[in-house]
């Protein structure tokens, strides 16, 4: 099995094992989606941070709104009536007008938090260190531990719109933020090692050759940011007409 240390830029991501005799249509394909799975992940374990702190999401037209406000306008949180974590919750509130305020007990905290912990170990980028392969059955299995987790603490689910939810339900909405930008998407994905595009037409062991044991240094971009900066690059040095 080829072992590939996949970075982005110079950052390390992830190790992961393929044949050689891998077609790299569908390789380029199983990094790009072990790659987004794990920025999902680091999303949910971020929003369920906030979740175990304040509580759920508030409805959109109550964010942001000081109590005066929502007082004023009459507006509800019918939701929030219905979501309250297991144990009761202990009032915290949020002073960025997101959630509700209404967070889990020091023991539903715990378990979430613990959750979180071991999501964020299992697709960790010390994993390369200790050279430890992540497939995408092991990014499944963190988002299940952590489908689980909320499940404990809110048996009754998550608001439609509160973000821990709608990722769990593949309905999350990343357009205009900069976790949107970090998403790769797959028919866009460029693999290259040793300044070269792993061309999805061929096979792996077109460029590394037979030898199983080989490691190499993928590196996955997108490749609307390629083109991007090869034009940039052209801007910068134009040529020059030669004089008559």
């Amino acid at each position: 099995m080829v072992l590939l240390h996949v970075k982005r830029g110079d950052e390390s991501q992830f190790l992961l094992q393929a044949p050689g005799s891998t077609e790299l249509e569908e390789l380029t394909v199983r990094v790009t989606r072990v790659y987004n799975a794990r920025l999902k992940v680091q999303r949910v374990c971020s929003e369920m941070e906030e979740l175990a702190e304040h509580g759920i999401f508030l409805p959109p037209n109550m964010q942001g709104l000081t109590d005066d406000q929502i007082e004023e306008l009459k507006l509800r949180d019918e939701w929030g009536e219905k979501c309250v974590p297991s144990g009761g919750s202990v009032f915290k509130k949020d002073d960025i007008g997101r959630r509700n305020g209404q967070a889990p007990n020091e023991k539903m905290k715990e378990v979430l938090k613990k959750t979180i912990e071991e999501a964020r170990a299992i697709i960790s980028k010390k994993q390369v260190e200790a050279g430890v392969c992540v497939t995408m059955e092991m990014v499944k299995d963190a988002l299940d531990q952590l489908r689980g987790a909320v499940m404990i603490v809110y048996p009754m689910g998550l608001p439609p719109y509160d973000p821990i939810r709608m990722e769990f339900e593949n309905k999350e909405d990343l357009s205009g933020t900069q976790a949107g930008l970090n998403v790769i998407e797959e028919s866009e994905a460029q693999l290259w090692w040793a300044a070269k595009e792993l061309r999805r037409t061929k096979k792996l062991s077109d460029y590394v050759g037979k030898n199983e044991k080989t490691k190499i240094i993928a590196k996955i971009q997108q490749v609307s940011t390629f083109f991007h900066t090869t034009a940039l690059l052209v801007n910068c040095f134009p040529t020059t007409k030669k004089l008559e």
